[in-house]
């Protein structure tokens, strides 16, 4: 018998994808209908097989040997273009989208597991095909029958490799002030001009082509954010001329270190295609709604950060379980004995904790992502109309949870393995502390954690008269009922749910109402992180009903996780509400200079 992967645990896998979402019942909708358990299972054996044999092998070597920056071109470890061309022979590039696109129509959930696999093994090297999938799933969704047929398809085959550029150094985040241009020619064209920062993936020689998708103002546009155009901008033109994109230098990071970060130059004048400077750029859709457009791709990035924030702090657990339990060290507390043998790290009650705690967090952050992948598929491809909105909105409003919530909590796991590690956890010659570094990325990447609480508070669970948050409460309640009655341990932890439940609606709704914006957003990633809890809380309660009857390991540690969780970090959203509903005014009201 195989050992156990020490990249993910496919038991859990499989319980959370079979037992809990119930995959297989997607299965009997006509976009599914090729696929069955066995299909699924079968495609997630081939991702962590191609995960452990041609991503983990060199994760430390990419990391150590990070790109660089010779004579206007990118230097890479040469393990990584094998390692993509795999990936990308399994066709799972294209692997929901539609099969006349060259994709496979798998449900989205299938993919986020899949996914998480290659996060698990080389975040670097997984980042340039995750990258490519959500460039291709945007021009899918928005590009023309042309863009589609001559961008998307060799993404998709793996040839093509696809980038977003929306950051420049003087704007960071705050989109509405770059200052990247697009004059309109009379070909249909636009004439790209300026810097984008931070790119990641923008510049190697891993296939054929580059394709950017890059936010530009077109001149005589609206002011602000209403006047961003999204634009398809390649390395290379359709005819084989080199378009005016330039690499202007690499950044160099904590983490991540094998996935190019770039600084782009668009339309500097070192390539003059068709005899003039300026990168030759496609409007995708209409002129002045490339925000929008990008938000298509910049969503399912953010679930994908906090996928790859779960797979990095899972396999840090799985690290950390395994050396607790083969390190010898120190004798029980009880013990009198200096001469008695000495026991297995695992044996002493405060590593207990910090494993379980680093359980409680991976386990319950897999669950939230994977759930989100199965609202995007009834969102898409649920039978009643009135589903299929319910299912939009719920994802709408978790999106900023999916994206901040593993990416802190699951860094805290990580942290946890380099404890449990000890001396060695912040050595090189153990993986966790370049998990550590790796995972401390993610709160940053498409969206802070800043962005992401006054999104939650201020956008969706305020949109449409508080849609959201009452479409987040009907389903609290629904699990809360259902677990009172299946009452023991269940209910005790439904009761616990129910009270975090109405003090988080009561609340929000308060901060809704309070006419200050200042006062009322001040906090709002206090907020996050306490509706982040009460959601996780809510998914252990899920899996502990899906896991009742079952007296397996699997099963004792599903409720031995959820009692961690009730118990130690559940609680914790007390004081956060209380705060949040004085609408403390100490960061509102602090001079600058005080600090």
């Amino acid at each position: 018998m195989a050992a156990p992967s020490q990249l993910l645990s496919r038991s859990d896998l499989d319980f959370l994808l079979h037992d809990w979402l119930d995959v297989t019942a997607l299965t009997a909708r006509p976009r599914f209908a090729e696929h069955s358990r066995e299909t699924v299972d079968a495609v997630l054996d081939v991702c962590a097989e191609i995960a452990a044999e041609r991503f983990r092998p060199h994760n430390k070597r990419n990391d150590a040997e990070e790109p660089r920056f010779v004579d206007g071109r990118v230097e890479m470890h040469p393990e990584v273009a094998p390692a993509l061309a795999a990936l990308a022979g399994t066709g799972l590039l294209g692997a929901t989208a539609d099969a006349d696109a060259g994709g496979l129509q798998l449900p989205q959930v299938v993919h986020t597991a899949c996914s998480a696999w290659f996060a698990a093994a080389n975040i670097s090297t997984f980042a340039y095909a995750m990258l490519t999938t959500a460039n291709a799933n945007l021009l899918l969704a928005h590009g023309s029958p042309e863009q589609v047929d001559t961008w998307v398809r060799p993404m998709l085959e793996g040839r093509f490799h696809g980038t977003m550029c929306l950051s420049e150094t003087q704007a960071g985040s705050s989109l509405a002030d770059i200052t990247t241009r697009a004059e309109p020619r009379g070909d249909g064209t636009y004439r790209i001009t300026g810097t984008k920062m931070w790119i990641s993936g923008g510049d190697h020689e891993l296939g054929e082509n580059i394709v950017h998708l890059v936010l530009a103002k077109i001149p005589g546009g609206p002011a602000g954010v209403k006047g961003i155009s999204l634009f398809v901008v390649p390395k290379f033109l359709p005819d084989g001329d080199r378009n005016d994109v330039v690499l202007a230098g690499l950044n160099h990071k904590m983490g991540y270190r094998g996935t190019t970060n770039t600084v782009l130059n668009f339309g500097e004048g070192a390539h003059t295609p068709g005899g003039e400077p300026g990168a030759v750029g496609h409007l995708v859709g209409e002129p002045h709604t490339g925000l929008a457009q990008m938000f298509h791709m910049m969503n399912e990035a953010r679930v994908g950060v906090g996928a790859g924030a779960v797979a990095l702090g899972y396999t840090g657990q799985l690290a950390a379980v395994e050396y607790a339990r083969s390190r010898p060290q120190g004798r029980p507390v009880d013990a009198k004995d200096p001469a008695a043998p000495q026991v297995p790290i695992v044996d002493h009650a405060d590593v207990r904790r910090m494993l379980l705690a680093g359980k409680s967090y991976v386990e319950g952050g897999l669950g939230l992502v994977l759930y989100c992948g199965r609202l995007l598929d009834d969102q898409r491809t649920a039978e009643d109309p009135a589903d299929r909105e319910r299912a939009g909105l719920l994802l709408d409003v978790l999106t900023p949870i999916a994206k901040s919530w593993p990416s802190q909590w699951c860094l805290a796991a990580n942290d946890l393995a380099i404890q449990v590690h000890g001396g060695y956890g912040y050595t090189r010659e153990y993986d966790v502390e370049q998990h550590y570094r790796d995972n401390r990325l993610n709160p940053i990447h498409e969206g802070t954690h800043g962005i992401q609480g006054l999104d939650l508070l201020g956008r969706k669970l305020a949109m449409r008269g508080a849609a959201g948050l009452d479409a987040l409460d009907a389903v609290l309640a629904a699990t809360v009922a259902r677990g009172r009655a299946a009452g023991g341990e269940a209910a005790e932890h439904a009761d616990a749910l129910d009270a975090a439940r109405v003090r988080m609606v009561e609340v929000t709704r308060a901060l809704h109402a309070e006419p200050d914006v200042a006062a009322r957003l001040a906090n709002a990633s206090v907020h996050l992180e306490a509706t982040g809890h009460v959601v996780v809380a809510w998914v252990w309660l899920e899996q502990l009903l899906a896991a009742a009857g079952r007296d397996d390991d699997l099963g004792r540690g599903k409720r031995a996780a959820a009692r961690y969780f009730f118990r130690y970090e559940l609680p914790r959203t007390g004081p956060w509400f209380d705060l949040l509903a004085s609408l403390d005014r100490t960061t509102v009201d602090l001079d600058p200079a005080w600090l």
